[in-house]
């Protein structure tokens, strides 16, 4: 008689990208790739894992907009922090659908909207089994929601960062673009510096091999694909230490 498999986590933080909400649209969020999002993460939360989120907003304004419109960088961001907290909401709202207990954290004052991000406040949820979504990216510009996710995992002392992409892990060169593209099962914080590879901006990855969090990259999509990653499977692509 086969056992299910235990998580091999008992705190994680997954980093969504805006774009995972938008699903096959151009822009915005698409209700079936939010129901989607939201049964990956209730699979995890059954299991009594406790979870934090930090979601991006490339699917309601990206940088290179911001270009093209002539924006200033600071307000550019501004915005770009805001698109986070509507996909955190949705999240949030996708969630409760399923009967998860979630919280929106923003770290930008919208305190009639969603609770202000309290450290004390956030360890208090978590601990307590509810998913806590941090929204706001840092509430500062020129830092990316991929930092916020590191910052945030540092915070409340996750055990691992899960990057949930389109593709199933790391490449030397984009899959989508080129056959010949070669997947790393596993790599140091210090070879994803070097090779320049974009998994991360450079900020997170070093804030992560500070604090010895290790980052697993991995495709959302794939049916089971959270779980199985929870659960110490080998999934995607995995970022961790080597360099003592």
């Amino acid at each position: 008689m086969s056992h299910a498999p235990k998580p091999a986590y008992r705190r994680i933080l997954l980093k969504l990208s805006g774009e995972a909400l938008m699903g096959r649209q151009n822009f915005g969020v698409e209700e079936s790739a939010c129901r989607q999002i939201a049964s990956a993460i209730k699979e995890v939360y059954d299991q009594g894992v406790q979870i934090g989120i930090v979601v991006g907003g490339g699917n309601i304004f990206r940088g290179t907009q911001a270009e093209a419109f002539g924006f200033a960088r600071t307000p550019a961001d501004h915005i770009g922090m805001l698109g986070t907290v509507i996909n955190g909401l949705v999240l949030q709202q996708s969630l409760a659908g399923l009967g998860c207990e979630s919280r929106v954290m923003s770290a930008l004052n919208c305190d009639s909207i969603v609770e202000t991000y309290i450290w004390g406040h956030a360890m208090d949820y978590i601990e307590k089994g509810t998913i806590v979504i941090f929204v706001g990216g840092t509430s500062n510009p020129y830092f990316t929601t991929d930092t916020a996710a590191a910052l945030r995992a540092s915070e409340i002392e996750a055990e691992v960062l899960f990057k949930a992409t389109k593709v199933d892990g790391i490449y030397d060169k984009d899959p989508v673009k080129h056959k010949s593209a070669v997947k790393y099962s596993e790599l140091t914080y210090s070879d994803v510096l070097t090779k320049n590879l974009s998994v991360m901006d450079a900020t997170a990855i070093a804030l992560c091999r500070e604090n010895q969090i290790p980052i697993v990259v991995f495709n959302l999509f794939e049916p089971g694909a959270l779980l199985k990653a929870v659960c110490g499977e080998e999934i995607g692509s995995k970022v961790i230490g080597g360099e003592q």
